[in-house]
């Protein structure tokens, strides 16, 4: 039985970032993912003036509650979201001059809900280019805190970023949401808020954090859920086939986890213990319409085995990966299509027929690791998959292409 060591969260790794060099003393992070998104992030710290020690299982950060050690710095903030809208708000809350920059595709990324709300809590921000997008430069005098109004309907992120920035405040923050997309990512940052010794508060749409500021700790990061989501796809579609990611079970932060759910769904049977997961195939994949807008980084794997189904597979209420790394329901579609499946799309959904890929089918990336990731799935059913872009996965998980063939061979496929 295949036992897969998947990489650490992303999302946790970003978060405890910001968490450790928010709060007061050394914080350890102990198995944090070490990717290009993660490493951009501690870097970017780094030119804020903070100090991060890195080791292969553990990152040391000197927490600093008053904001950046240094009155002036340029970062750059790669191709990760994350970083892009995070350390921009962790800046506010500090005294000095601080210009951040992104990658083109980070650039072609909204921004524009967050850098309203900081506006609105008097944040001196301003948009070098594009209004709403990358680069930026934020003069920052801390933030006084307040209410503040947020459409967090295209981006959890946005939220995240404002309820991380409140212990920072001088009064606190009371946000009020319009909307909300991804909302499990939300009770990651809460989860983790409460581990560095803030508790939110929530009334239906409003959340109320307190000032006050964190206190360091040592924090686990949990295995990365999205990435898992691949490896749990490609026992669903092997029969017989079975994949165990330990340390990613009952308990987990991360919603994507749910993805098995929606496995178990289609047919494949799905154990969940406290110590791990396990996704053993049946040879059977039924067909499903399912929402995912909580999930909707998974919405690509899900997409890419949707062919093997038995049935047409829908995804619904997926219109915020439109504005990912790409527009992730075209990017989808049109791969799809050049397999010769059947797919049909609207402003917020997918519908996937089930048809036999075409061998030797060149996928295009469009620089995003997770239609890559996804459809390295669909390849062990189908001959001579390739990629325009490979090395993409280097964002979240190096190693991805190494770590999927050695499950291929032990799938035997």
């Amino acid at each position: 039985m295949p036992v897969v060591d998947i990489p650490g969260s992303k999302s946790i790794t970003a978060r405890a970032l910001f968490l450790a060099a928010a709060a007061d003393g050394v914080t350890t992070l102990r198995r944090p993912l070490r990717s290009d998104d993660t490493e951009g992030f501690a870097e970017g710290l780094v030119a804020l003036g903070h100090r991060v020690g890195r080791t292969p299982d553990a990152w040391q950060v000197d927490g600093r509650p008053q904001g950046p050690a240094v009155p002036e710095a340029d970062v750059y903030c790669r191709d990760g979201a994350t970083t892009a809208r995070f350390l921009p708000t962790l800046a506010a809350a500090g005294h000095g001059t601080y210009r951040f920059d992104a990658s083109p595709q980070m650039r072609r990324r909204p921004l524009l809900p967050l850098t309203r709300a900081l506006r609105d809590l008097g944040v001196d921000l301003r948009h070098e280019e594009a209004e709403g997008h990358h680069p930026l430069t934020v003069r920052a005098a801390g933030v006084e805190g307040g209410d503040v109004v947020l459409d967090a309907g295209q981006s959890s992120q946005y939220l995240t970023a404002l309820l991380l920035l409140g212990p920072l405040t001088r009064k606190g923050l009371r946000i009020r949401v319009t909307d909300l997309v991804s909302a499990p990512y939300v009770e990651i940052t809460i989860a983790m808020m409460r581990a560095f010794g803030v508790e939110v508060a929530r009334e239906g749409d409003v959340f109320s954090v307190p000032p006050g500021g964190y206190r360091a700790t040592t924090y686990d990061v949990e295995p990365d859920a999205s990435t898992a989501s691949y490896f749990f796809a490609a026992a669903a579609v092997t029969p017989g086939g079975e994949v165990t990611v330990p340390g990613l079970g009952q308990g987990a932060l991360q919603g994507d986890l749910g993805f098995v759910d929606v496995l178990r769904r289609m047919g494949a049977e799905v154990s969940l213990r406290p110590d791990g997961t396990t996704v053993r195939g049946t040879g059977t994949l039924r067909g499903l319409t399912v929402a995912m807008r909580d999930i909707s980084d998974t919405m690509p794997t899900l997409a890419a085995i949707a062919p093997f189904a038995s049935g047409p597979v829908r995804i619904e209420d997926v219109a915020n990966t439109r504005v990912k790394e790409c527009d992730r329901l075209d990017a989808c579609a049109e791969n799809l299509r050049r397999l010769g499946v059947d797919v049909r799309t609207g402003p917020d959904w997918i519908e996937i027929h089930p048809g036999t890929p075409t061998p030797a089918t060149e996928i295009k990336s469009y620089g995003d690791h997770r239609i890559v990731m996804s459809f390295a799935v669909t390849g062990l059913r189908t001959p001579d998959v390739s990629f325009d872009d490979p090395g993409c996965v280097r964002k979240t998980f190096p190693a991805f292409h190494e770590a999927f063939g050695v499950l291929r061979g032990e799938l035997g496929v």
